[in-house]
């Protein structure tokens, strides 16, 4: 390993932004499980991003994370390169109607600054946990609204550099959905939102705040919703149905208070996490015939010895 890592050290691109080494995941993932990633980048800024992409040799894989809200890094960590946005990538400004926000903006965030600015729209980001570069890949969406609801245009990098400006029609938005390729980056995106109160604006978000928290585990060692509601279905529903409310593996629980979430109780591993999660889908396919899809990211190589074990 550590060779491999040596190896792609001197490989790397000479930039402007930070490359390291070997550096911990799970500190910076909601979950807290997982291993290492071998180059951690935070380019300086989209120039700097452009030159590493087309810098580097095709060979060694790309892979962008945002704050790690929707992700689940296997155990044995991310070979390769693994990509972060940083400050420069959180900028927002405002036009008319319209809102330009750096990739890297928190939903919440972005959702306050539309409310600061007397739009309405966005407030359903703030439910939503996570980034914009992640929310524009899935589609996210919360509270009766997705992102392709307000979209207007992105800007994305592909894995040689190259700069592209995207258009609804060029998304191919689908319910938590996105036909971008898996290894372009979003530096930004641009939202058509509409004139309102930002105090009623507010009052929404409050109300999604406290709805957030009654209803969902917001305080535990969790992600996102796990997996996409089927056609005419909830997840979490078939999940009730099928005995998975509190279903627990090693240290890995299915919440009892929202059973679409997954709970670290304290020393899960990834490959925890993931069994009970394939352990739900086994139950809700046997007894419904219904195959549920993974909204949690899951990414990295599985370690041997840890594919999860019953308790």
């Amino acid at each position: 390993m550590v060779a491999l890592q040596k190896s792609l050290m001197q490989r790397m691109p000479e930039v402007r932004g930070r490359v390291r080494e070997n550096v911990r995941l799970d500190k910076i993932t909601w979950f807290q499980v997982g291993g290492p990633a071998d180059i951690l980048f935070k380019p300086e800024d989209e120039d700097d991003l452009a030159l590493f992409l087309s810098g580097l040799p095709y060979d060694i894989p790309v892979f962008a994370i945002g704050v790690g809200s929707n992700l689940l890094v296997r155990d044995a960590g991310i070979r390769g390169v693994v990509l972060r946005l940083g400050r420069h990538f959180a900028k927002m400004s405002v036009e008319n109607d319209c809102i330009t926000v750096g990739a890297g903006s928190l939903d919440g965030n972005v959702a306050r600054f539309a409310a600061d600015a007397g739009l309405e729209g966005a407030e359903f980001l703030s439910g939503i946990p996570g980034s914009i570069g992640g929310a524009l890949r899935m589609n996210a969406g919360a509270y009766g609204a997705d992102i392709s609801d307000i979209f207007l245009s992105a800007v994305a990098y592909d894995r040689m550099g190259e700069r592209h400006e995207l258009t609804l029609k060029d998304m191919g938005f689908a319910y938590r959905h996105s036909d971008i390729p898996k290894d372009w980056i979003f530096t930004q995106a641009t939202f058509r939102l509409h004139p309102g109160d930002t105090q009623e604006i507010l009052g929404r978000m409050a109300d999604i705040s406290r709805n957030r928290e009654e209803s969902q585990p917001v305080r535990s060692r969790t992600g996102g919703s796990t997996f996409a509601n089927p056609p005419g279905e909830k997840a979490w529903e078939l999940i009730d149905r099928v005995g998975g409310r509190g279903l627990t593996i090693g240290d890995a629980m299915v919440s009892d208070k929202h059973c679409n979430f997954l709970i670290n109780k304290g020393s899960a591993t990834a490959a925890d996490l993931e069994a009970v999660g394939e352990e739900v889908r086994r139950r809700v396919f046997e007894q419904y015939d219904t195959l549920l899809r993974w909204e949690i990211v899951r990414y990295g190589e599985i370690a041997k010895g840890k594919e999860g074990s019953r308790t």
